[in-house]
Order: structure tokens, then sequence, then C-alpha cells
């Protein structure tokens, strides 16, 4: 996890070993230790980088001489995604392969969250509130099986609202999709198509937290 420390960068598998050479170029000699589920590696300077691959290798894993080359060669395979975002002001929804959505829907809903004046009036806001919340869920679910129904989904990849994004992946209507392991949160923005793009490139990249050395 990010810290107030930190800054987190994706990296795409073929990028990933002129990122590292970069890194060391930086802040000196590198070590390199495998740790649960990535990769760490430790520099001359104190700083740190956390290299995470975009999905597990699943029996596929990647080819190389250095762990690095390994990582960098799973996070260049081919998986198919379905990614899920949604907030208050919209949401995305897609089948991404190899970086890019093969088929996607996005549009825009407005959910108020500031509260009225209390009283009757608030109760009236929180319940038109809580109807639109779930009217949204439910639209971004029934989407969501609609571009999903034509492609064989390997991993789903939430993002946005953590809490919204949780309610439309336990929609009834995605049950079929409930059992695909969850590849890690996407922090986004409102969704709209420059962020979809982003987002369907950093959901097939490295995840790197990067930790600046001591000051």
């Amino acid at each position: 996890m990010p810290t107030p420390d930190s800054r987190v960068a994706f990296v795409s598998g073929e990028r990933l070993p002129g990122w590292v050479e970069r890194f060391a170029a930086s802040h000196g000699s590198v070590a390199a230790e495998e740790v649960d589920g990535g990769l760490q590696l430790s520099a001359a300077d104190g700083a740190v980088a956390l290299l995470q691959p975009p999905w597990p290798a699943d029996g596929r894993p990647g080819s190389g001489r250095d762990a690095v080359a390994r990582m960098a060669s799973l996070a260049a395979q081919s998986r198919t995604l379905g990614l899920v975002l949604v907030r208050r002001g919209g949401y995305s929804v897609a089948v991404v392969r190899d970086g890019a959505a093969l088929a996607a829907k996005t549009g825009t809903r407005h959910i108020p969250s500031r509260t009225a004046a209390g009283g009757w009036s608030q109760q009236r806001f929180a319940r038109r509130r809580a109807n639109q919340a779930d009217a949204l869920v439910e639209a971004v679910a029934e989407h969501a099986v609609r571009i999903f129904s034509e492609h064989r989904i390997e991993y789903l990849v939430p993002g946005g609202d953590r809490a919204l994004a949780e309610q439309v992946l336990g929609e009834p209507a995605l049950k079929r999709y409930a059992a695909l392991t969850r590849l890690p949160f996407l922090d986004v923005p409102d969704p709209r198509a420059p962020v979809l793009k982003r987002a369907a490139a950093d959901a097939c990249s490295v995840r790197i937290v990067v930790t600046d050395p001591p000051a």
C-alpha cells in the first residue's frame, strides 16, 4: 500500500527493464528480493521500489534470466480482464486486453454528496440519494453483463469508488463472475473516455510503489 512518502507508477511489461535500469542509475546499486506477490528493489541510497505484476502467474509464469525479466514477461502476456469503474458521477465497464478496451460502455450519472437541511427534508434527500445509488449500481451491473458476455473474462478489475464498485460486483446479475480473481483496485476519478483509456493500460501494467530515500 502506498504511504504519504511513496508514489505509484504503472509500467508496461516491455518498458519494465528500462525503468529498473533508470531506477538503479538514479539511486545506486539495487538488490532484488522476491516477496509475496511481487519483487522488492532496495537501492544503495535507501530508495525502495515494490513491483507487483498485473495478474498472478496461474500456471503461466514469465520467462527470463532474472526476476525483473520474468515479471516483464508475465506482464506482457495477453489476459482478458473485466473492468468496472464506478463513481457517483459516472461509470465505465469494459473488456480489456493488451492494455486496451476491446468493448466498453461509459455513461454519466450524478448522485449528490451533500446532505440537505435537517428534518423531513433531510430524510427525503437521503432516501432519494440512496435510490439513485441503487439505480446506478443496477445499471452498471447490467451493462457489465452485456459487455462481458461476449468474451472469456479471466479477472475482474474494480475501480473508482470502492463501496459502489463492491456493490456492482455483488449484484445478482454478475453472479457468474463472482468466483473470478479480483485484481488490485484502481483509484480513478469520474470515469470518462480518457480515464477508461488510462485505466485499461494501467490494469495490464506492473504496479510500482516507490518510496524515496530518507531525507
